[in-house]
């Protein structure tokens, strides 16, 4: 497809566009044609930044979840924490575009939730967290807190009583009783869920430890 011989948009433009439809239309409304009406374009301006549509849903994928930031947090004892705070950043950048969820199950590179691998790697070297771990550790954080938030997205917002949704009290009563007694958000639910895994890996740590001695 021949291509204007001067860029009238930026490649930041068209993900914040594209991003736009998606949020406000869902994701069968996003196509080239619509992103181009959108910016007030042609099509082939697109074609500056991207070589298909497949390119520019990947640089949405990028861009929804790269919008967590990153903490900053000293090495220590507490590690766990600092990846707990990701993880709740990430979900958070995530539900912000709920429409997105399955572009980001397709296109998410691996390398956004955590940083740089040799920078988290060296993280937990320095909090004390033994070699052998750190890719129990990182592989874990990123299927857990990953697969968390992206679910929670395509399921859409609950309340503490609706996490389990249609329960019925009569044919399901003991998941009734569980959803009554259920004190947690969705976000408190997701916290724990990252710690319990993380506290866990360093709590079969010791008692590996303990048993070997």
């Amino acid at each position: 497809m021949p291509r204007p011989s001067k860029p009238l948009i930026s490649r930041a433009s068209a993900v914040a566009a594209s991003i736009d439809i998606i949020d406000t239309d869902g994701l069968d409304a996003f196509s080239l044609p619509r992103l181009a009406q959108h910016l007030g374009v042609r099509a082939p301006s697109l074609y500056h930044h991207f070589s298909d549509k497949s390119e520019i849903l990947s640089a949405v994928a990028r861009q929804i979840a790269g919008a967590g930031s990153i903490p900053r947090r000293k090495p220590g004892p507490d590690w766990p924490e600092y990846f707990v705070s990701i993880a709740l950043n990430f979900r958070q950048s995530i539900l912000r575009h709920r429409n997105a969820a399955p572009i980001l199950l397709q296109y998410l590179p691996r390398d956004l939730l955590l940083g740089t691998y040799e920078e988290t790697a060296r993280f937990l070297e320095a909090s004390g967290v033994p070699a052998r771990l750190h890719v129990q550790i990182l592989d874990g954080m990123e299927r857990l807190s990953l697969g968390a938030a992206l679910t929670e997205a395509m399921r859409g917002p609950s309340t503490r009583k609706t996490i389990f949704p249609n329960v019925d009290s009569e044919s399901q009563p003991t998941l009734a009783r569980a959803l009554a007694e259920n004190e947690l958000t969705s976000k408190k639910l997701y916290e724990e869920m990252v710690r319990s895994f993380l506290y866990g890996v360093m709590r079969d740590e010791v008692s590996a430890d303990a048993k070997s001695a």
